[in-house]
């Protein structure tokens, strides 16, 4: 049994690239216009969230932008926004979050995303091999750390260098915190100097175990401490049986063709530790192999990069799964389902019940013969 009595924090996902209610189709796509993300956001604040994720990439619109704009139509939630070094210079990149952290009165967050796919990076002018980009990413956050201290810096590294360089208007937080993931070894490196949440993707417990021990001793020997966050998908119901059928029906339209091709995409295209590590679960596109630990199912990475893997079943089996996390120290959840609104009801509605998490505005009902409620002897009374 679990130890621990605090609830996780739980965040929800932004979907700037796009949503749907199949993957690897286009039957039921949504665009990610700002309507929709907008929609999602405050329902997401509503139904007690605690923050949302903005990813980045070139199929992403950008995530600094859509928080900013996001952030005067919700009241408490708060947006981790990725960043990506080498795009513009730690100053410029400091400026902005100061900037967009003083806009949402001090509810914006920073996830630092090195990249995987070179290919991409070449398009944002970004052309380090792998290991160097970590090199990068350290040299680019003690830049970015310090002036969010309130520090002058000065720094000449091997591809960062700033002088006199300082903010002239701070952010409201007084520690501003930084998010990270990445599971080569550079990557622990970053994480444990230089990071105050590390993610990692949903994997089985004893890999997600192990990296959280690495990065703990590589904290450990800088005199520093790192907290854990999870980043995964959901598909919760009532039943385990209703879970997994919508499991199924998520990838029913997916052809093995359309599979094949995106795992030669993440083959040929990535360098990235993590997508190996992702596509390596469910062996490469194998439809008879996603069921890889007890609820832990790797469908959505048949076609989806980057976080592959979502946590199927009833919600109090479900909340079993999370607890197990928990116990390795993992803090933070970064969850989504598709499509993202109604999955986040979902969510909220069964699961936070089970983790203990209070949800903002609820109104219970009373004692009363509407619809939605009950007599005063519990027999549901019927509006009809």
């Amino acid at each position: 049994m679990s130890v621990n009595v605090k609830p996780l924090d739980f965040f929800w996902f932004i979907p700037v690239s796009g949503d749907g209610s199949y993957l690897g189709s286009e039957k039921r796509n949504r665009a990610p216009d700002f309507a929709y993300l907008k929609e999602i956001a405050q329902a997401v604040d509503r139904l007690g969230f605690g923050g949302v994720l903005l990813p980045t990439g070139k199929n992403c619109d950008d995530p600094w932008s859509v928080a900013a704009a996001l952030a005067p139509h919700t009241q408490r939630l708060r947006f981790l926004a990725a960043l990506r070094p080498g795009v513009a210079s730690p100053t410029y990149f400091a400026r902005q979050a100061a900037a967009i952290d003083r806009i949402s009165n001090g509810r914006f967050l920073v996830n630092i995303v090195t990249g995987g796919n070179p290919g991409e990076l070449a398009g944002d002018g970004i052309f380090l091999p792998h290991d160097e980009r970590y090199k990068h990413t350290a040299e680019f956050l003690t830049v970015f750390n310090s002036l969010l201290s309130g520090r002058k810096v000065n720094f000449e590294g091997e591809h960062v260098r700033v002088k006199g360089a300082q903010l002239a208007f701070r952010p409201q937080q007084q520690h501003f915190p930084v998010w990270f993931g990445g599971s080569s070894d550079p990557a622990l490196d970053v994480a444990g100097e230089h990071v105050d949440v590390y993610l990692t993707w949903g994997e089985p417990l004893d890999q997600v175990a192990q990296k959280i021990e690495k990065v703990r001793l590589r904290a450990k020997a800088h005199g520093r401490k790192v907290r854990f966050g999870l980043r995964l998908h959901f598909i919760v119901r009532e039943t385990e049986d209703e879970a997994w059928a919508a499991a199924d029906r998520l990838i029913a339209n997916l052809s093995d063709d359309v599979i094949a091709q995106a795992q030669a995409k993440f083959a040929d295209e990535s360098d990235s530790i993590g997508q190996h590590r992702m596509s390596a679960l469910h062996g490469a596109g194998r439809r008879d192999n996603l069921v890889i630990a007890p609820n832990l199912w790797a469908g959505v990475g048949l076609v989806r990069g980057g976080a592959g893997t979502a946590l199927v079943g009833d919600p109090g089996t479900v909340a079993k799964r999370l607890r197990e996390y928990q116990d390795l120290g993992i803090e933070t959840i970064i969850g989504s389902g598709y499509p993202h609104l109604e999955e986040a009801y979902q969510v909220a509605e069964l699961l936070f019940p089970e983790l203990g998490i209070n949800q903002n505005d609820k109104i219970l009902h009373g004692p009363s013969s509407v619809e939605f409620g009950t007599s005063g002897t519990g027999v549901r009374i019927s509006a009809s």
